[in-house]
């Protein structure tokens, strides 16, 4: 049951969950988000908006004036009140989603009437466009430091991580074919959607391979394409994307560890596993590039310091490393987007 808004008071029901890509899965239009989400990314945001929700209460700091990510800024742009929740409180895991909450935008609390301790009032506060500038600023200026330790931590990890360049990956036998192929990989990224629809002449064309790292399998099969491989923890990708016909591939930890591979099995699928270093995105790139790939179009992808501190990493050891040794084969979507239509024109 949806209630309406007002000057004073938000009553809707909500969606609740720690992890933001999970909640996005299921919460419908005018329901509240509920999170657990330090510094709010842009890419999170802009699927928050696209949901068309109420509000979000967040039970950590939407902005921590530590690096300048966007994401609180695009939420307020769009009319949606945000709320950090001031005290700590062990009543999160209790919350049950489709019930009911009230947030009192006067007297700036937030309570849960139908869960299980229906009485408790917390304190929260709304985020206005003035604390949110001041908030940048000092990010801006925190940028120089946050920097120098995102280099330290990535020179120092790369020395422990340089076998995912001088050693040959551990892939299994894949049934889809790389050689001399095209290769497109889609990571849900910032702008992806946009990389995304700019290439379809492209993809049309060329009928590349085409990779979705978990929920960028989504995105593909939103414009219309089919994903050959869907590669990733299985945290964000839907089911309907992992029942699609894809070859499933689980990235594991080093140790051979894959949380993943369950929610496979679970749906009744096949899988295979990649245990590796690194994030799922490169993962996917070097797969491509050690089975032959021609040339890797990356849509999405993560390459800049606020890409990664905005995804809770403190450095970029093992993407630096794949991206030496793919080199040249590597391309952003959005050369080749502006390529082809060149050449098209010609």
């Amino acid at each position: 049951m949806i209630f309406p808004k007002n000057n004073e008071e938000i009553k809707a029901t909500y969606v609740a969950d720690k992890k933001t890509k999970r909640l996005l899965t299921r919460i419908k239009a005018n329901q509240v988000a509920v999170l657990v989400h330090t510094d709010i990314d842009e890419v999170a945001a802009l699927e928050i908006i696209e949901k068309k929700i109420s509000a979000v209460i967040n039970f950590s700091k939407s902005l921590t004036g530590k690096y300048p990510t966007l994401g609180l800024k695009r939420l307020l742009e769009a009319k949606i009140p945000v709320f950090d929740v001031l005290s700590e409180h062990e009543i999160f895991p209790k919350l049950r989603d489709g019930n009911l909450v009230i947030v009192n935008k006067e007297n700036k609390t937030v309570q849960f009437p139908d869960d299980d301790n229906p009485k408790i009032i917390l304190p929260v506060k709304e985020w206005t466009m003035e604390k949110l500038e001041y908030f940048l600023e000092l990010a801006y200026q925190n940028l120089e430091r946050e920097l120098d330790n995102f280099i330290t931590n990535t020179l120092e990890y790369a020395s422990k991580e340089k076998n995912i360049v001088l050693q040959p990956l551990k892939i299994p036998e894949l049934n889809t074919k790389f050689t001399g192929h095209h290769v497109v990989v889609v990571v849900r990224g910032n702008n992806y959607r946009n990389d995304l629809y700019a290439i379809r002449p492209y993809i049309k064309d060329y009928r590349p391979v085409l990779i979705g790292v978990d929920g960028g399998a989504d995105a593909l099969i939103e414009y219309g394409f089919v994903p050959d491989i869907i590669i990733g923890d299985m945290d964000s990708v839907s089911d309907e994307a992992l029942k699609s016909g894809a070859e499933i591939v689980v990235h594991a930890y080093p140790h051979g560890k894959a949380p993943g591979l369950s929610r496979v099995k679970n749906l009744g699928l096949d899988a295979k596993v990649i245990p590796s270093v690194g994030t799922s995105e490169d993962v996917a790139l070097l797969m491509a590039y050690e089975e032959g790939a021609e040339m890797i179009v990356a849509i999405g992808s993560h390459s800049n310091v606020i890409d990664f501190l905005e995804k809770g990493r403190k450095g970029m050891a093992s993407t630096l490393l794949v991206r030496m040794k793919i080199g040249s084969k590597l391309i952003d979507a959005k050369g080749v987007s502006t390529l082809y239509r060149q050449i098209v024109y010609f």
